[in-house]
This record gives structure tokens, sequence and C-alpha cells, in this order.
């Protein structure tokens, strides 16, 4: 599978289309920058010594950081590059492992839902999402739901 993609209007969109991102490393400033952003300075994700001592043994991503990287991870591929005409939500979102420092992610895609929505400009497309630590543990996964601009 290829990791470099053209914009898709809603037109090039197949349900059953497959994409995936390229990997990327979480740094220690991913996490600092996450918290100074959102004001979550929670010590599960900024203290040390704290996290050391509780059940994960070390500091973890913020669960929105998580998502955040999934979102950032469907623009990378560049499949949704000036398409995308608005970010909808998701029907179901799952965080069930946590991401750690130092951990590289990858984000798998694939086209679960087309549809018109009466609209001459743009159609809906939603994105099943998968994404996994370099250990291939699932850190997350959700259906994202997009309004693609359609082709002039």
């Amino acid at each position: 599978m290829a990791y470099s993609y053209e914009p898709h209007h809603f037109e090039d969109f197949e349900e059953g289309q497959e994409f995936i991102s390229v990997g990327r490393t979480v740094t220690e400033s991913d996490f600092v920058m996450h918290s100074a952003l959102s004001g979550d300075w929670t010590e599960l994700h900024t203290n040390k010594e704290y996290a050391e001592e509780q059940d994960f043994g070390e500091r973890i991503a913020h669960g929105p950081m998580t998502f955040v990287q999934a979102t950032g991870f469907v623009y990378r591929t560049g499949i949704v590059e000036r398409t995308a005409y608005a970010f909808l939500g998701m029907n179901y979102m799952d965080l069930p492992n946590p991401v750690n420092i130092g951990d590289t992610l990858q984000l798998e895609m694939s086209v679960s839902n087309k549809k018109e929505v009466g609209r001459d400009d743009v159609g809906l497309v939603v994105l099943d999402t998968h994404m996994e630590n370099q250990e291939d543990t699932v850190v997350f996964e959700g259906d994202m739901k997009f309004l693609i601009k359609k082709k002039d």
C-alpha cells in the first residue's frame, strides 16, 4: 500500500478503499505542547515520579492527544487536503491502550460509508480508523465523519 496520496474529492472515494499513514514517534514535546494547549496538566501525563507509581508505570498520553494524533494522520496522508469541508465528529471512539513517549504510531483507514447529503457542493465520507503502535498494539479506533467537497 502506498504512503503518498493525492487530494480526494467526494467522487474519488469508494467504499472499501483503504489508506495508511506514515509513522510518527511520540515525543516529550508532544506531551508538553498538548498540556500547554489544552490546559490539562494532569500528573499522569506530566509528572514522571507520580506516573511511575501508578498502574502504567510511566507517563501516558492524554486521551484527547491520542485522538488529535489520529486526526493529524488523516490530514497528513493528503487525501482530504483542500477537499475537507467539515469534520462532523464520530459515532464511536475507543482508546483501548495507552500511548507512551517513544511510541511510533501509524493509522490505517478504510472508507466505510459514502453518501449524498442533499447538497451540490459536498458529500459525506466516513473513514473507519485503526491506529497501532510499533508493537501492533491498538491505541485508537473510531469512525471519522467528513463532509468532502465535490468536483466543480
